[in-house]
């Protein structure tokens, strides 16, 4: 099991709608969600900065996030969240949520 934990902006003005959205994650998306190997998967809003932590229990994330990527309801999903949120100047190519480094970990 690999933890992760990401970070992005939200632009202030859609915090409320993006609540809402995230209140009734559509059937489809919490579906492919664990098709593609996450779990104990939250989100966390403070001020405009969403932080997000999930368990991913996969052999091979890139093919898992390949599948999400191509999944249909995600795209939609996507493309409804994507105007609300503002990524990282600072993340890596290619990502949206900025990737964390784990510095400490406890059970």
């Amino acid at each position: 099991m690999q933890r992760l934990g990401m970070v992005l902006r939200i632009r202030p003005e859609y915090i409320d709608e993006y609540k809402k959205y995230h209140a009734a994650v559509w059937p489809d998306i919490l579906r492919t969600i664990r098709e593609c190997n996450i779990r104990n998967y939250s989100i966390f809003l403070k001020d405009d900065l969403l932080f997000a932590y999930m368990e991913y229990h996969g052999t091979d994330r890139k093919a898992d996030w390949a599948k999400m990527a191509a999944d249909p309801k995600t795209q939609e999903w996507w493309a409804i969240m994507e105007p609300m949120q503002a990524p990282l100047a600072t993340r890596k190519e290619g990502e949206w949520w900025a990737e964390m480094e784990e510095v400490f970990h406890t059970d």
